[in-house]
């Protein structure tokens, strides 16, 4: 095996030059998970909804703890002040700007009516996933479109302590028991979705959108950060005969996951099999990706919705729902083209106004704290 397919990925990606950290294939596999998202949303049926966000669950894992692995191995300690002021960056400006959107869609009766502010002074803070549970309205509290906030919200309390676990983790433990660790965790949080359904009966609002059930699809993408990362560790060469075969495995398995339809199982064991599937298609993704179909996640265009993906997310279904109302005679799939097309537009708008100028600000925090 040569020394150059022994390294790390993000290492060769300017072979002679000072080591380039983008990681590929990342931004092709954000545009896949929302278009999944989209098209589920935009009513067609063949397409069940949920997987999107659980790709978008694990390569949020796997792409924050990398980058906080990276961080610890370069200067021995993780600085929280910056961690959450580059979250609070990313995260915040465009998020208040959608819901600002949403409010006055629905101001101008461009969507539907919503129940009271209180709505949205809960995806202000980030508490849309129970607020649902609690408040007498239901998903009527907040303006239409914005009920997938939940995810945001999820991510939002995991990450308000698992910097400090990777920290304890990194300091403590070798690579493999940290993995090991965090796939016990993941196995509590599935025990818990099983007593949830089985034993307490608890809505699917609980399963499906809450932080202490959702979190092991995140997890189980840290898991990858952590151990056999293709980004960082050193490299286990397969080959395309064996990429393919555990490829088409995986690919099976998402495919089954979906397929069934018992509700029991869809509240509990399916999360738990997608996240575990999408580990092999990430890893080879990252590792090879001019090789099959990953070379489309890393064209342009691809990969460049997936820099859109964002604001895309939270504003998708926003025009969804304005354009059902509006033109409820225009042919499904008519709607859905210009709802893209919508959709498309502003989050351009929001990059270059807003995630662009703030890119750099995030990029000089990031710096700093490497140096």
């Amino acid at each position: 095996m040569s020394e150059t397919a022994n390294r790390p990925v993000a290492d060769r990606a300017e072979s002679g030059t000072t080591p380039s950290f983008h990681i590929p294939s990342l931004d092709g596999l954000r545009a896949v998970a929302v278009m999944i998202v989209f098209v589920s949303h935009a009513g067609l049926p063949a397409v069940p909804g949920g997987f999107g966000v659980t790709v978008f669950f694990f390569l949020s894992g796997y792409l924050i703890t990398t980058l906080l692995r990276r961080e610890f191995e370069g200067t021995g300690r993780i600085d929280f002040g910056a961690f959450y002021k580059r979250r609070a960056w990313r995260i915040l400006p465009p998020l208040y700007l959608c819901l600002a959107l949403a409010v006055l869609f629905s101001a101008v009766g461009f969507t539907a009516d919503f129940g009271s502010l209180r709505g949205v002074v809960a995806q202000a803070l980030h508490v849309t996933n129970y607020w649902t549970m609690i408040d007498p309205d239901g998903v009527r509290a907040f303006p239409p479109g914005t009920i997938v906030y939940w995810s945001l919200a999820v991510e939002e309390h995991f990450y308000l302590l698992f910097p400090l676990a990777a920290l304890v983790l990194l300091r403590r433990f070798a690579p493999r028991r940290q993995a090991l660790t965090l796939l016990v965790v993941c196995g509590l949080v599935l025990a818990w979705r099983l007593v949830l359904v089985l034993v307490l009966d608890a809505p699917q609002t609980h399963t499906y959108s809450a932080t202490d059930a959702r979190i092991d699809a995140i997890l189980y993408g840290c898991v990858m950060g952590l151990y056999r990362n293709p980004a960082l560790d050193p490299v286990i060469e397969t080959t395309r005969r064996t990429r393919t075969t555990v490829l088409a495995v995986s690919g099976l398995v998402i495919l089954g996951s979906m397929a069934v339809r018992n509700e029991q199982y869809r509240e509990t064991l399916r999360y738990t099999i997608q996240s575990m599937a999408l580990a092999p298609v990430f890893y080879f993704a990252i590792l090879h990706p001019r090789e099959g179909l990953f070379r489309l996640l890393n064209l342009r265009p691809v990969a460049f919705l997936g820099v859109l993906s964002y604001t895309f997310y939270l504003n998708h279904l926003v025009y969804i729902g304005g354009f059902n109302l509006q033109f409820p005679d225009v042919p499904l799939v008519l709607r859905g083209v210009l709802s893209f097309a919508a959709i498309l537009a502003t989050s351009l708008a929001i990059h270059l106004a807003v995630e662009r100028p703030i890119a750099d600000i995030r990029r000089r925090l990031r710096v700093a704290t490497l140096d």
